[in-house]
C-alpha cells in the first residue's frame, strides 16, 4: 500500500493557501511543497555522490532507504521543508532539541546511526560539537537545490518508517520510537475529524518539534488538514498571550505548564486583551501531562470552557480524547478512545479487569450504557501504534502483548467508556512540563558528580509542572554544600536538557532500601509530601 501521508501531501501541493507563517513571513502549500522537493532532491543527489558505503557514485539514488537524518533547524517553514524533504526521499527524520547539551546530542545521534545532519545557520554552534564524522548540510542550500526524480515518491509504502522520536524508558537511556507513514497519516486524520480542523483554521504553534506533541499531534494534524500554522520560535508566555490577544489563531495546543504561565501573565496584568482573545479561540487543547483540575477550572472561568484534554504517548499518538463539544468534557478525564483505537484495562497478569468489558473502542463506546468501572494498566492497539524501538527488539517485544501496547499507565474507565489516568505503573517514569522523563537516566547523569555518593530522583505532584523533578541526594563526606539545589542545578544544566534538570535537591544521610537493597522511592515521596522533617529520608522497615 502506498503512503497515505505522501498522497495527502500531493493533494495539497498546488494549493495557494497559507501553510505556515513564521517570523520570516507566510509560505503557501505550493511553495512549501516545492522547497520540500528541493530538499529531497539534494539529499538523494548527495547520497549518490557519497554512495551507500561512503564511496563516490556517479548518479543520484532513488531513495534514502530508511537513513536517519538528524534535524537541527529552528522552528518555521525551513524546519517543515527539511522534515518533509527527508520523508519524501524515503528517509527517517530525527528532530532533536538545540537545547540538549553536546554529550546528549552525540549519544542520540550515535544511537540512531546518524551520518548526515540538516542544520540551520542559526544553530551552527550547536551542531559543531557533533559534526565530526558526519556531513552537515545547510537547510538554506538544500532548499535552493534542483528537485529530484518524482516517480520514486510513489514507491514509499504505508509501513515505511518516517519519524524517529526518542522517549525515556526504564533502562535509564532513551529509546528511539519508529513512527510510520501510516501512523502519522492515521493520527492526523483522527484528530482532524475529532477536533474539527479545516482549511479555515490557524493553529498557534509554540511546542517543541522534537516531541510528538509538537511534530505530530499539532503540526502534522494542522498541515494535513489544510490549515495554516502560525509557528513561534519557542514558547514565551508574553508572546503567546499577545498572539492570542490579537486573535491571530483559531486553535492553540499546549501542555499544562503553558496554561499556568499564561494565567500568570494575566495575574500580573501583563496580558492586555488576552482574556477576550482566549474566549475567541475555537479550540484549546492540553496534553503530555495531566491538566490539574484547578487549572482547567481557571481556564473555564476565563473562557467559558475547559481545555480539551486527551491522552497520548510517543508510541501510540493520541489514543483518547474528550469531545469537541465543551459540554461533554470532564475535568481530570482524558475522554474516550478515538475511532480505530482500542483500549483495554488489565490486571497484573494482563487479563481484562473483572467487573467491566475487556475492550473499549471508539466505535463502541457511545453504544454502551453499563455502569461498570475498571481500574488497571491501560493497553492500546490500532493503526496509530508505532512500529517498534530502533535497534531494541527486546524492548519492543516487552512493550507488546498479543498485539496490545502496554502503556505503563494506570487508568480508570467509567461505565460510559470515559477514561481517567491514575498514575504510572513505574515510579521511574515522571511527567514534568509536558515531557515524559526517565528518573534512571537523570540519576545516571547525576552520579557523575563527584560530591554525590547516592541519589534517587522522584516526581513530586506540582500544580505548574504536573510533577516536579526532585533529586534526593546522599553527599560524599564534607561535600554537602555542593549538593544543594543551586550548585547542583548549575552543574546539571551543563549535562542535561533543561526540562530534565531537577528543580530541587534534598540532602539526606541515607536512602531507604528494602531487604533486597532496592531504594524504596514511594517511601521517599511520602516523606517529602509530609515535609521530610529535618531533611531526613525515612528508613525502610
Amino acid at each position: 500500500m502506498a503512503s497515505p501521508l505522501v498522497e495527502r501531501l500531493a493533494q495539497l501541493g498546488s494549493s495557494a493557501r497559507i501553510a505556515v507563517e513564521d517570523d520570516r513571513g507566510p509560505t503557501t502549500f505550493a511553495a512549501l511543497t516545492e522547497r520540500a522537493l528541493r530538499v529531497r532532491g539534494a539529499l538523494l543527489a548527495d547520497s549518490g555522490r557519497r554512495g551507500v558505503d561512503g564511496r563516490a557514485s556517479p548518479s543520484s539514488l532513488a531513495s534514502l532507504d530508511g537513513e536517519r537524518i538528524l534535524l537541527l533547524v529552528p522552528p518555521g517553514a525551513a524546519w517543515i521543508s527539511a522534515f518533509l524533504g527527508v520523508i519524501l526521499a524515503g528517509g527517517i527524520a530525527l528532530p532533536l532539541s538545540p537545547l540538549y547539551p553536546p554529550a546528549e546530542l552525540e549519544w542520540l545521534a550515535s544511537d540512531a546511526g546518524v551520518r548526515r545532519i540538516i542544520a540551520g545557520d542559526e544553530l551552527a554552534a550547536v551542531v559543531a560539537p557533533i559534526a565530526q564524522g558526519r556531513a552537515v548540510l545547510r537547510v538554506e542550500d538544500l532548499e535552493r537545490a534542483a528537485p529530484g526524480p518524482e516517480g520514486a515518491i510513489s514507491d514509499i509504502a504505508a509501513d515505511d518508517p518516517a519519524l524517529l522520536l526518542y522517549t525515556s524508558g526504564t533502562t535509564g537511556k532513551p529509546k528511539g520510537a519508529l513512527l510510520t507513514h501510516r501512523n502519522l497519516a492515521t493520527q492526523a486524520e483522527l484528530l482532524r475529524a475529532a477536533w474539527g480542523f479545516s482549511e479555515h483554521d490557524v493553529l498557534l504553534h509554540a511546542l517543541p518539534l522534537h516531541h510528538l506533541h509538537g511534530v505530530a499531534i499539532a503540526l502534522t494534524t494542522s498541515l494535513l488538514a489544510g490549515s495554516a500554522t502560525r509557528m513561534l520560535p519557542r514558547f514565551d508566555a508574553q508572546r503567546v498571550a499577545a498572539e492570542i490577544a490579537r486573535r491571530s489563531a483559531t486553535a492553540f495546543m499546549a501542555v499544562p505548564t503553558m496554561y499556568q504561565r499564561l494565567l500568570g501573565q494575566l495575574d500580573r496584568g501583563d496580558a492586555p486583551g488576552f482574556a477576550a482573545g482566549a474566549r475567541a479561540l475555537r479550540l484549546a487543547t492540553s496534553g503530555s501531562a495531566a491538566l490539574p483540575v484547578t487549572l482547567a477550572e481557571r481556564w473555564r472561568d476565563l473562557t467559558g470552557t475547559i481545555p480539551l484534554e486527551r491522552f497520548g504517548m510517543t508510541e501510540i499518538g493520541v489514543g483518547m480524547s474528550n469531545p469537541l463539544d465543551p459540554g461533554g468534557r470532564r475535568a481530570g478525564w482524558v475522554g474516550s478512545p478515538l475511532p480505530t483505537v482500542e483500549a483495554r484495562i488489565t490486571d497484573d497478569a494482563g487479563f481484562a479487569s473483572e467487573g467491566a468489558p475487556g475492550v473499549a473502542s471508539g466505535e463502541a463506546v457511545a453504544q454502551r450504557g453499563d455502569a461498570s468501572v475498571a481500574r488497571g494498566e491501560l493497553w492500546i492497539r490500532g493503526p496509530s501504534v508505532f512500529k517498534g524501538y530502533l535497534g531494541r527488539e527486546d524492548a519492543t517485544a516487552a512493550a507488546f502483548q498479543d498485539g496490545w501496547f502496554r502503556t505503563g499507565d494506570v487508568a480508570e474507565r467509567s461505565g460510559d467508556g470515559c477514561f481517567r489516568l491514575l498514575g504510572r505503573t513505574s515510579v521511574d517514569i515522571l511527567k514534568s512540563g509536558g515531557y515524559k522523563l526517565s528518573a534512571l537516566e537523570i540519576e545516571e547523569a547525576l552520579r557523575e558528580h563527584g560530591a554525590i555518593a547516592e541519589v534517587a530522583v522522584i516526581g513530586v505532584p506540582d500544580e505548574a509542572w504536573g510533577e516536579r523533578v526532585v533529586a534526593v541526594v546522599v553527599a560524599a563526606p564534607g561535600r554537602e554544600a555542593e549538593c544543594a539545589t543551586g550548585p547542583l542545578r548549575a552543574w546539571a544544566k551543563e549535562r542535561l536538557a533543561p526540562y530534565k534538570v531537577p528543580r530541587e535537591s534534598i540532602v539526606v544521610p541515607s536512602l531507604p532500601r528494602n531487604a533486597m537493597g532496592k531504594v524504596v522511592k514511594p517511601e521517599i515521596a511520602r516523606a517529602i509530601a509530609a515535609g521530610m522533617p529535618g531533611g531526613r529520608a525515612p528508613s525502610a522497615r
